[in-house]
């Protein structure tokens, strides 16, 4: 005999009580084991016999004091040309990703300027590009153009960087469902119209964790403007080490460059832990 069902919803799942062990377990073996590293790492330098030589010449609080205000104006050079770049990155990328993406016959031509412009720029070290362009097109004096090495070089760093960030962008055009592109054509758009108002909004939003850790990257080798004169952080920290013999100073450019993208890292983890968690819940 089948005993009767009983009515109405199952009742709630009991809670389970506070379990100190979970909670507080991880988290104190995660710090013992980083208290216990770096703790041993710490204790071999400080022991080492030529440490007190290495600390006189990067460590030097004296000189790090004296060079941090020289540095310091440098690094907000860095800054300048970092958040430029890396706007007109962004737009300039974005333009090439478009026509590349372009479906209609006309825009063959476009699409194979596209390419060899890719394959060109992605195939040349940043540095030979800040190099050529920040010597080579002032050398040239042509009228009507900046004959700035921090101009040109900033161009390179654009020219170069695009060819990176167009593809990242491409991905993500090509990561949008095909349904996409035939539910927009069915109501009528252009190839134009698609792109710009259906296909781009997600595909930005796909490659968005992508984009931040290009920014990321763009930040330090923004510091190989250096090579070409630019008064950068870096090439302050030089000229001080050239008339001190004192290397505290090139500590100095990297504990601003530190300051400087160690925020950006987090917030670039933050997005891609946001964006998966999106994707899973979309999934879900």
């Amino acid at each position: 005999m089948i005993p009767d069902q009983p009515d109405g919803p199952p009742p709630p799942p009991r809670r389970r009580g506070f379990d100190w062990r979970v909670a507080l377990v991880p988290g104190l073996t995660s710090a013992a084991s980083i208290i216990v590293v770096f703790g041993v790492l710490g204790w071999l330098v400080a022991t080492n016999a030529n440490w007190p030589r290495v600390q006189a010449q990067f460590f030097n609080i004296d000189h790090m004091i004296a060079a941090a205000p020289r540095v310091a104006r440098g690094f907000f050079i860095n800054l300048q040309v970092w958040l430029i770049a890396a706007a007109a990155i962004g737009a300039w990328a974005l333009l090439l990703a478009v026509v590349r993406s372009l479906r209609g016959p006309w825009f063959a031509p476009f699409r194979l300027m596209v390419v060899l412009y890719i394959d060109i720029f992605r195939g040349l070290p940043v540095l030979l590009l800040v190099i050529l362009f920040g010597f080579g097109i002032p050398a040239l004096r042509i009228p009507g153009l900046p004959n700035s090495g921090l101009f040109w070089g900033g161009v390179a760093m654009v020219l170069s960087y695009s060819a990176y960030v167009c593809e990242i962008y491409r991905s993500g055009i090509d990561a949008v469902h095909e349904g996409q592109w035939a539910a927009a054509n069915a109501l009528g758009l252009s190839e134009w119209q698609i792109m710009v108002h259906a296909i781009l909004p997600q595909a930005i939003r796909n490659v968005l964790p992508s984009l931040m850790n290009i920014v990321v990257a763009l930040q330090k080798d923004v510091a190989l403007l250096s090579v070409i004169g630019v008064r950068d952080a870096v090439r302050e920290a030089q000229i001080y080490t050239a008339t001190t013999f004192n290397y505290s100073s090139l500590v100095v450019a990297a504990l601003l460059f530190l300051l400087a993208t160690i925020p950006m890292a987090r917030l670039a983890d933050w997005i891609a832990r946001r964006d998966r968690a999106r994707r899973l819940q979309v999934a879900g």
